[in-house]
């Protein structure tokens, strides 16, 4: 049986061509199919529209809600645990990502090509001011996270029950969803597709998010953030060094006569911003480090109820 998990947040718009497109799948999909619909705390009206449609639609399928907007890794992560199948596939609610792709991504699970399936972006008909950001984005993450990362980036993917089951063992918190797929290994296969013009609603996907994501992404899986550290402060050492070396033969040749206050207080302050930014970093590592002692879990499922058994 196939698992089709769909996380969902602020798409209300888009739940009547959502649910035609999941059983337009259904149809093609030649076996067992249950979606698995997991409402990440929406605030409009997305749990209600499923919960009313679901009953009366040809496929089997789940609906859980969330105690609370948890974001959207978490989201998959409970309909990856609750899920039924044998196979799985994760598809966006906003449907920029073809719904197709399930179809390929089954396709090449059920032949046993691969053991994860990734959906590649080789093309966006987003318009320019988020084409670009999205670019930012991916090529920042590539170069600083995880190198093997498409150009275009991962949204969507399928896996297998081994590597679901081995993903779910990854209990992180604040962590990078796509970097454990890399990270993991694995049969790997990317799908190309053209990501599709937005017809309903706003991406939650803020500015904000991308930026806390990114940090989430660094701190969880590269040490670069400590490797800038000890080249600013081995850049800063080198450069008072010089400093004190060059105030020392103007001291003795007479060309300074009285210490500069201008200049010691901006040796205080540029020394004193070195060493917040440090702090700053390490307090990262350390409180990450600290939520993932408290063992809370990843995302707190208030209502699970199924359908068309």
């Amino acid at each position: 049986m196939l698992s089709l998990v769909i996380p969902v947040y602020k798409n209300e718009g888009s739940i009547p061509d959502l649910l035609q497109a999941v059983d337009g799948l259904r149809r093609s999909i030649d076996g067992d199919f249950e979606a698995v619909f997991v409402i990440d705390g929406s605030p409009d009206r997305c749990y209600e529209l499923l919960r009313d449609a679901l009953p009366g639609c040809g496929f089997t399928s789940q609906l859980i809600l969330l105690s609370r907007n948890f974001g959207s890794f978490a989201a998959i992560r409970t309909g990856l645990q609750l899920a039924k199948g044998e196979r799985f596939a994760v598809m966006a609610a906003d449907l920029q990502e073809p719904p197709e792709l399930v179809l390929q991504m089954d396709q090449v699970l059920r032949a046993d090509e691969a053991d994860v399936v990734l959906g590649s972006r080789e093309g966006r008909m987003d318009p320019l001011m988020t084409r670009v950001p999205s670019q930012i984005f991916w090529g920042l993450y590539r170069r600083y996270v995880v190198a093997e990362v498409p150009v275009g980036g991962v949204d969507v993917f399928g896996c297998n029950k081994v590597f679901r089951d081995t993903l779910l063992t990854l209990d992180e918190q604040h962590t990078s969803l796509i970097a454990q797929l890399f990270w993991l290994g694995f049969r790997r296969k990317h799908i190309t597709y053209v990501r599709q013009e937005r017809q309903h609603g706003k991406s939650a996907w803020t500015f904000r998010k991308k930026v806390n994501y990114m940090m989430d992404s660094v701190f969880a899986f590269t040490d670069l953030p400590i490797r800038l550290l000890i080249r600013v402060g081995g850049t800063t050492a080198l450069l008072a060094a010089l400093f004190g070396l060059g105030v020392g033969v103007a001291r003795l040749s007479g060309w300074i006569a009285v210490p500069g206050y201008a200049m010691t207080m901006t040796a205080i302050v540029f020394l004193g911003a070195v060493n917040l930014f440090g702090l700053g970093i390490v307090g990262s590592y350390a409180w990450r480090a600290y939520e993932n002692t408290k063992s809370r879990p990843l995302a707190i499922p208030m209502r699970v109820q199924q359908f068309g058994q």
